[in-house]
């Protein structure tokens, strides 16, 4: 019988025209009856991927290529219900394109798993590509592919064996890890390169995914780093690393190769031109990376291994090319070697050299990497950096945001008491000039920089007035009382200070905290204003009432506060009993009695009282505030403005008389440290005893640092002076800060919180240890209410100045330092305990920790 679809077309005549019909019904359609063969219900042949990515491309809108890609999907699905394994292979290569793009291809990973079953290294390519595309652990389907995976691995072919090994390496889970662990150490001790080279990197997987496999890849480690080829090379450094990264027993048994890993970076170094690993001129820089990093992990902490290197990584620092970025990223990762392993001092210059070098190039990336390696180095080779401060400088006026917040934070840095006052000019022009988000961190830094360095008081008022002046806004908090402070424990500076105040006042209103210190300075000096007793500039012709009328003008201004207002109308107040105008006054007063302010009209009612029923209490209780002591969040603390040019006078030692306290108080005290072998130096008023109880007497709970504790006093010590620098000898204390390279130390790194202690010595009083802490923050969330508190043993003396912040941001994106001076007299090992407190994600937390691993120059 003839085929159905087999039939010879009639003669072309006029019949057929007419006969058309007849023809087509009877001739070209199949007869009903007749059998129906297996090709005749298969669906047309898919478009292959190159035509469906050029169909794609032709899409206009986001619209038109979803329908594209839904209609094609369509055809691929019923091509799978068809299990058509003619093109199998070609709708799983469309299905991979659709996933690149971001459309759900999920539905073809058991069309996967059947390719990879398949016989055809073709099948075989695109099976293990879409698996690890499209598979991971948290799929059940892809345990069904470890039995496909360890038939290949034992494959005839190498490049089916090398797809096995790239699949799992990629996707592979802890339990296909732990099946097929022994496969991939056989392949890692086989002669072809090529199959050693992915062995080693799918072992490197499995480290990462069962490290307690990783004895079973020592053996085979032996003989990899004799081998000749580069990229068995490369990929064996990295398993090298892995293992020595997860394990110390690894990373001490691996240090004997320290000089086979020097020998082979000085061949690379040395080596001629080599068309095949040749990058710009160098000589597989991929792999001199690895080596690099590979030594900075053996080297560290570690003399020998550090002195086997020094050499090679002083020719590399020197004949590496540095016009190509090339030469310059293996130039980082010797930096970054030289600076982790304890290099000789003449090779970190070196270092922090080519890192000065980078700061002059065009690249934005290469400059702002140099400026963080350069901060993380600052404390430790303080000196060597300070030779291209200049070049900081300038990295200010970058237009790059990252590139000027990591200069100013290395600015601030690099001053110290010899460079404060041409870098606080520096930092001053770039407070004017910077952005907004800027301002905050750049005054709270000048701020701790003229405290901890002023050369002088007058220096360190203008400073301030300077930073409220141009950027009011943007400072803590606590700006207004620290400055209050200052200006109050100047004495001699009183005048000078009133009418600078009273200028920049004149002159703009608009920032608050300025005009808060303004009033308050005017309310308790006002008279010198008046009098014109400034000696150290002009004086200006004031009247009573020209600076009544300006404080009036505060209370009505919009730009004023109601805490301004408050601060102006105390002001009017006190000049009740400095200026004669005492009916003005009491009019302005009586009026915001009615305030809507509450604030403002409970003051108002308060001053209106004392004019009617106490004036004869009036002049005694406005009179001039007493020289202050600063208290801060982590305990009372003096502040004595030291490292100074010639100070009108020192601050004489206090003795507050003694205050006989409760036993339970005075126990309470004691049992800061656990006894009192380990007290706390307090300051406080000689009206008021130290309060008991609260966080900061269970800093220590009854634990002892010293190990032995004796039974406590009945009443609270105070023989010795109120604040632990009084009564020592009058040369100022920071006069000139020297790096005493001091290796900074991390004191507690847990749940995200980290500390550093920075350590500076003090010259006039080597006796006396400067304490830095930076506590930085690598959770998700800021943490907030931020507290740090120490205590020392009883041969000690401890002083905490305020924080810059009490808000430690999230992501290490700032940091919040302190300063802690110790007077250690008998050089005794420093000890500490420290008490951690601070709200994270709504929660509070309290923690305790002790740190007994000072680096020895820090107390002898």
């Amino acid at each position: 019988m003839s085929h159905p679809y087999v039939y010879t077309m009639p003669p072309f005549d006029g019949a057929v025209h007419l006969k058309s019909r007849y023809w087509i019904r009877h001739h070209w359609l199949p007869r009903v009856n007749e059998p129906q063969h297996d090709f005749v219900q298969r669906m047309p042949a898919p478009i292959r991927l190159r035509e469906l990515i050029r169909t794609i491309r032709t899409a206009r809108t986001q619209a038109e290529e979803r329908e594209m890609i839904q209609k094609e999907c369509a055809a691929i699905r019923s091509s799978f219900r068809e299990e058509d394994n003619t093109y199998r292979c070609r709708n799983v290569a469309k299905l991979l394109y659709m996933h690149m793009l971001g459309y759900p291809a999920h539905f073809g990973q058991l069309e996967c798993l059947k390719l990879i079953a398949s016989q055809k290294f073709t099948d075989k390519r695109i099976g293990y590509l879409g698996a690890m595309l499209l598979l991971d652990e948290r799929q059940d389907v892809h345990l069904l592919m470890t039995n496909c995976i360890k038939n290949d691995l034992n494959h005839s072919t190498q490049y089916v064996q090398g797809l096995a090994l790239c699949t799992l390496g990629c996707m592979g889970s802890s339990e296909m890890c732990r099946d097929l662990a022994g496969e991939v150490e056989k392949l890692l001790k086989t002669s072809n390169s090529y199959l050693r080279k992915k062995a080693a990197l799918c072992a490197v997987h499995v480290i990462r995914k069962v490290p307690e496999l990783m004895e079973m890849f020592l053996p085979a480690t032996k003989n990899l780093l004799s081998e000749k080829n580069h990229g068995v090379l490369h990929t064996s450094v990295v398993l090298l690393t892995e293992m020595c990264e997860r394990s110390p027993d690894m990373l001490a048994h691996f240090r004997k190769l320290v000089p086979q890993l020097v020998r082979i970076l000085k061949n690379l170094i040395m080596s001629g031109y080599s068309p095949e690993h040749d990058v710009s001129g160098i000589s597989d820089p991929f792999l001199q990376v690895r080596i690099l990093r590979l030594l900075r992990i053996l080297g560290k902490s570690d003399d020998d291994s550090s002195e086997a290197m020094n050499d090679i990584l002083a020719q590399v620092a020197t004949n590496t090319e540095t016009s190509k970025n090339v030469g310059n990223a293996i130039l980082y990762e010797t930096v970054l070697t030289i600076m982790d392993i304890k290099s000789e001092s003449g090779l970190r210059v070196l270092a922090i050299n080519i890192l000065g070098r980078f700061l002059l190039n065009n690249d934005k990336n290469i400059r702002y990497v140099a400026l963080t390696s350069l901060l993380k180095t600052v404390q430790t080779d303080h000196n060597a950096v300070q030779r291209h401060r200049s070049t900081i400088v300038d990295c200010l006026k970058d237009l790059d945001v990252s590139i000027k917040r990591r200069a100013m934070e290395l600015s601030f840095a690099l001053v110290n008491g010899n460079n404060i006052r041409g870098m606080m000019k520096e930092l001053l022009y770039f407070l004017d000039s910077c952005d907004p988000e800027f301002k905050a961190d750049c005054a709270s830094g000048v701020f701790l920089a003229a405290e901890k360095y002023a050369p002088s008081k007058r220096w360190h008022i203008d400073t301030i007035m300077r930073v409220l002046t141009t950027a009011g806004s943007y400072v803590r908090d606590d700006s207004v009382p620290n400055l209050i402070q200052l200006i109050t424990n100047s004495v001699e500076m009183h005048a000078y200070t009133v009418q600078r105040l009273y200028k920049a006042l004149l002159d703009d209103i608009s920032q608050q905290p300025l005009v808060q210190v303004a009033s308050w300075c005017i309310g308790e000096y006002g008279d010198l204003l008046v009098s014109g007793q400034c000696e150290e500039e002009e004086p200006i012709q004031v009247t009573e009432d020209e600076v009544l009328d300006v404080l009036e003008g505060l209370l009505v201004s919009n730009l004023s506060t109601p805490v301004t207002r408050g601060y102006a109308l105390t002001a009017i107040m006190k000049l009740s009993t400095r200026f004669s105008s005492v009916n003005r006054i009491k009019k302005v007063v009586s009026i915001y009695g009615s305030s809507i302010d509450v604030e403002l009209q409970q003051r108002a009612v308060e001053y209106n009282a004392l004019f009617k029923k106490y004036d004869h209490m009036r002049p005694a209780l406005l009179e001039r505030m007493p020289i202050m002591e600063k208290t801060s969040t982590n305990g009372p603390t003096e502040i004595v403005q030291t490292n100074g040019e010639t100070e009108p006078s020192v601050v004489e030692p206090k003795h507050p008389p003694p205050v006989t306290q409760p036993g339970n108080q005075a126990n309470d005290l004691l049992d800061l440290l656990g006894g009192n072998d380990v007290p706390v130096i307090q300051t406080t008023l000689p009206t008021k005893p130290p309060s008991a109880g609260g966080e900061l007497l269970d800093l220590l709970g009854d634990l002892s640092l010293s190990g032995n504790s004796a039974p406590p006093a009945p009443t609270v010590p105070v023989s010795q002076p109120a604040f632990l620098l009084d009564g020592l000898s009058s040369p100022p204390l920071f006069n000139d800060i020297a790096a005493a390279g001091i290796p900074p130390m991390t004191a507690y790194n847990k749940n995200g919180l980290k500390i550093d202690f920075t350590f500076e010595r003090a010259n006039p009083n080597p006796n006396i240890a400067v304490i830095t802490i930076h506590a930085s923050n690598s959770t998700e969330a800021e943490m907030t209410d931020f507290v740090f508190q120490a205590a020392v043993p009883k041969t000690f003396q401890l002083q905490l100045l305020s924080p810059s912040s009490n808000v430690v941001p999230a992501l290490n994106q700032g940091t919040v330092t302190q300063v802690i001076r110790v007077l250690n007299p008998q050089k005794q090992h420093l000890r500490m305990r420290i008490k951690l407190t601070y709200t994270h994600k709504g929660s509070p937390v309290q923690d305790l920790a002790e740190v007994n691993n000072f680096p020895p120059q820090s107390w002898q």
